[in-house]
C-alpha cells in the first residue's frame, strides 16, 4: 500500500523528483554550451565566456595596445572577463529558475 506524502503518493512524489533532476541537468547541460559575449572599452576588448564560467575568447583592438599604457589594457581585459562570467551565470540561472520555479535548490548552482 502506497504511503502519502502530504496528499500525494510518495512513489509519484519520487517520479517527479527523478523528471526534474533529469530536466534541470539537461538545461544546466544547454546553459554551459551557450556563449555570452561582452566588449568593454567601446570595443576595444571582448571577451566570450561560456555557461559554466569558463573563458572561451578574447579579443583585443590593436588600437588600445599601447607599451607605454599596459595598465589601462589590463584594467580592461579584467573587466572584459569579470563582466562575461557574470553575465553568462546569471543567464544559466536564469534558465535554471525557470525550471525550478524561482526555488533554490542546493547544489544547483
Amino acid at each position: 500500500m502506497p504511503k502519502n506524502f502530504g496528499g500525494m503518493d510518495i512513489n509519484s512524489l519520487m517520479s517527479q523528483a527523478k523528471k526534474m533532476q533529469k530536466e534541470l541537468k539537461k538545461a544546466q547541460e544547454q546553459a554551459a554550451k551557450e556563449i555570452s559575449e561582452v566588449s568593454v572599452g567601446g570595443g576595444m576588448v571582448t571577451v566570450k565566456a561560456s555557461g559554466s564560467g569558463e573563458v572561451v575568447d578574447v579579443k583585443i583592438s590593436k588600437e588600445i595596445v599601447d607599451p607605454d599604457d599596459i595598465e589601462t589594457l589590463e584594467d580592461l581585459i579584467l573587466s572584459g572577463v569579470n563582466e562575461a562570467i557574470r553575465k553568462s551565470k546569471e543567464s544559466m540561472q536564469e534558465k535554471i529558475s525557470s525550471l525550478t520555479g524561482g526555488l533554490n535548490i542546493p547544489g544547483v548552482f
